[in-house]
């Protein structure tokens, strides 16, 4: 008897009764049993494949010998008992076929599956994350500190008029305080219709434009369009004529401020220049004011902080005098409401205005200007 029964006849075989062809069916089934155990042990798709054709396939295939070498020259006796027994032998193949199809269909996808499985226990891989920059840090703190006493925050162009710009806040032309205040001008249309005011275009000189030296000018704005009181910190960039070091720039920020209402004395503009400092160097830090010179603030004051690196004891950061200058403030000239047309017997006020860039540089210990703006990641990642 060869290896493959289902190659030769039933009368090679020497199957000649009801009881031995069942035998011999049997025989057949469990070979069958046995080679699918094997093939779906190992799993592996291409092999069973070509196990399943061994068996189903429609030319060589067993289950096709099988009927043409058993069923068809079986002798007529024999034939009902082989054909019954075909037909389990074929259910059975078909059945277990199924079967083991769909078992290795799973393992196969729960192999890749394990294969695509993200690993939580590896390490994740790290995504820069941007932050807020150091210059915009400072500017909400700074405003942060201005609205919890009820001021509110405003902001014009940068690119003004000399009116709004000088004239409005009582520095008129050939004024010595404009010598500090050299700016950037921009030549525009001969009519002055470049800006988008009215206002603004009408009191343009001759078409000429400039970069704003300070946010004042939207002191004046706002005053032309509200009605006392007044509440305002105008944040923003403005620009001078500064040769670049490693404290000036061409262009810097700033954030100033107006308060304007009935009966405001210097003791309000002093408690709320005493209430910033403290909540922005400290509740240690203190304040004083000393008398100085602005056309738009009279009487005006420079004002000063203990030195938030010694404390006031003296260091080289203070040269040694304990006192730090923070900015310059004082009380509304009452020549600059009348060009506002507000009521100066009726109305008083206080303004200030301070740098940004400097403030930071102040309270983070930063020495140099330019680092603020070089946009190094290696300095940047310092104040996250």
């Amino acid at each position: 008897m060869t290896a493959d029964p289902t190659t030769q006849t039933l009368a090679q075989l020497g199957d000649a009764t009801p009881e031995k062809v069942a035998a011999r069916f049997a025989e057949v089934r469990a070979r069958f049993d046995e080679q699918a155990a094997e093939h779906s042990a190992k799993k592996d798709a291409e092999e069973w494949k070509s196990f399943v054709v061994a068996w189903t396939g429609r030319k060589s295939g067993a289950l096709t010998n099988i009927g043409d070498n058993w069923l068809k020259p079986a002798p007529k006796e024999l034939k009902p008992t082989v054909g019954q027994e075909l037909n389990k032998l074929k259910a059975h193949v078909e059945a277990t076929l199924e079967e083991k199809r769909k078992e290795i269909e799973a393992a196969s996808e729960e192999a890749a599956a394990a294969r695509d499985q993200v690993d939580l226990s590896l390490p994740g891989v790290e995504r820069a994350i941007g932050t807020r920059h150091i210059i915009r840090q400072t500017f909400d703190e700074l405003l942060r500190i201005f609205l919890s006493i009820g001021f509110s925050v405003v902001e014009g162009p940068e690119i003004e008029t000399p009116y709004y710009n000088f004239e409005a806040l009582n520095i008129p032309e050939h004024h010595p305080a404009r010598d500090n205040m050299d700016t950037f001008y921009i030549e525009g249309p001969p009519d002055g219709r470049a800006g988008s005011s009215a206002a603004a275009d009408k009191r343009a000189t001759a078409g000429k434009y400039l970069l704003r030296t300070h946010t004042s000018p939207m002191q004046i704005r706002t005053m032309e369009k509200q009605a006392p009181p007044v509440r305002i910190v105008v944040p923003g960039k403005v620009y001078r004529r500064d040769n670049p070091d490693s404290t000036h720039g061409y262009m810097f920020h700033q954030i100033e401020g107006l308060a304007v209402d009935t009966d405001i004395t210097f003791c309000d503009f002093k408690g709320t220049v005493e209430y910033f400092v403290r909540e922005f160097l400290g509740p240690k830090a203190k304040t004083r004011l000393r008398p100085s010179y602005f056309p738009f603030t009279e009487p005006s004051a420079e004002v000063d902080a203990t030195c938030h690196v010694c404390g006031g004891t003296g260091c080289r950061v203070c040269k040694f005098s304990g006192w730090i200058e923070l900015f310059g403030a004082g009380m509304v000239n009452p020549a600059v409401y009348g060009f506002v047309k507000y009521d100066p017997e009726k109305l008083s006020g206080f303004a200030f205005g301070m740098g940004v860039d400097r403030l930071a540089m102040m309270k983070y210990g930063i020495t140099e200007l330019p680092l603020l703006f070089q946009n190094d990641v290696r300095f940047l990642r310092q104040f996250p």
